[in-house]
């Protein structure tokens, strides 16, 4: 047989090649051929079983992004300021609609003129009238200005400790948040927080500050005592009595003894359990005789968890300082301390 017949007829056929063609040939069908369909997946895809891969190329993209823009945010050492009316100045040098702080250079309004400085990547601060700004750190670690005087109102969405403003009293740190910050021509400041939580801190004195809460602070005396602005009007006035004698030596006068006795009476009679924020301040500030009859109220208000005694209440514990504080609507203080502290302390007596 030739070898081409099998291809394309061409040669004389092998005699068993022609018998199974004529076997075969009684099978044939006219009918065209089947259209071919891929098989069909036992177990269908759902429309969601993509969505891992694809999150995690977004976020590995959005982490690249965000690292590029930082970097060249961080190489950049200015903030862009907007100005909102009137005719704010930086570094003596009056701004049209948009300009530029740089670092160490001031920012100052008049009685007539605001502006909003863009905080990098991470939010913004509308400088109020009356005010003196200064720009004091601008990289990707640390964001930090300086209000000498005057009112800011910052938006920050960014994680906790990246943003903070100095004062002549004490340094606001931002937990990722909304607030206002005041400083008087006296140097004192007064914080009010609308969301998330603001600490602030000076010479290893703390103040925790949540939404609806505010906290006044003094030049020479550290963080004041946060309470809540709907907190008995008594209460209130009586804590900035009581602030200003904890701030003063404590001598044996029995006269100025009596008058703190009296206004810490006051201060835990007047105190709803929302007002415990207070007395767990409170709890840090006062002689140790005052802390049992601050315990004993804080007690009534808001019972101490599993594992928070009085001894270790009394003795300073923070570990069980951080515990009770996790009953009273600020948060998880591990949470917080984790990024406030880089620690996180161990409950024990």
């Amino acid at each position: 047989m030739n070898d081409n017949y099998l291809w394309d007829k061409s040669g004389k056929p092998d005699p068993e090649v022609e018998r199974l063609e004529n076997l075969l040939g009684t099978l044939r069908e006219d009918l065209p051929a089947p259209a071919f369909e891929p098989p069909v997946h036992r177990f269908p895809l759902r429309w969601w079983q993509p969505l891992p891969r694809f999150a995690a190329i977004a976020a590995t993209l959005l982490l690249v992004v965000s690292a590029t823009l930082l970097l060249r945010f961080e190489q950049r050492a200015f903030w862009v300021v907007t100005r909102v009316e009137g005719a704010p100045r930086v570094a003596s040098r009056p701004i049209s609609d948009h300009g530029r702080l740089r670092l160490g250079e001031w920012l100052v309004t008049d009685s007539a003129s605001r502006a909003v400085i863009d905080v990098g990547l991470i939010g913004e601060v509308e400088v109020k009238p009356d005010s003196r700004v200064q720009l004091l750190s601008a990289n990707a670690s640390d964001h930090r200005l300086a209000l000498q005087q005057g009112a800011i109102f910052a938006r920050i969405w960014a994680p906790p400790r990246l943003f903070s403003v100095q004062t002549p009293s004490a340094n606001a740190i931002d937990m990722g948040c909304v607030y206002r910050l005041e400083v008087d021509a006296a140097g004192a400041s007064l914080l009010h927080v609308e969301t998330g939580l603001v600490t602030l801190e000076r010479n290893g004195r703390e103040s925790l500050v949540p939404a609806g809460a505010i906290c006044l602070t003094r030049p020479g005396a550290g963080p004041g005592t946060p309470y809540y602005e709907d907190a008995p009007e008594k209460l209130k006035q009586t804590l900035a009595q009581l602030d200003s004698l904890l701030g003063a030596p404590q001598g044996n006068d029995q006269g100025s003894m009596n008058v703190r006795a009296g206004a810490l009476d006051t201060v835990l009679a007047e105190s709803r359990k929302r007002d415990a924020l207070t007395l767990w301040h409170l709890l840090t500030r006062v002689a140790p005789e005052e802390k049992n009859r601050i315990y004993d109220r804080m007690a009534q208000l808001v019972p101490p968890p599993a594992g928070v005694t009085r001894e270790g209440i009394l003795s300073g514990n923070v570990a069980m300082r951080d515990a009770w504080a996790d009953q009273l609507g600020i948060g998880s203080m591990t949470w917080w301390r984790f990024f406030w502290k880089k620690t996180v302390p161990l409950l024990g007596k």
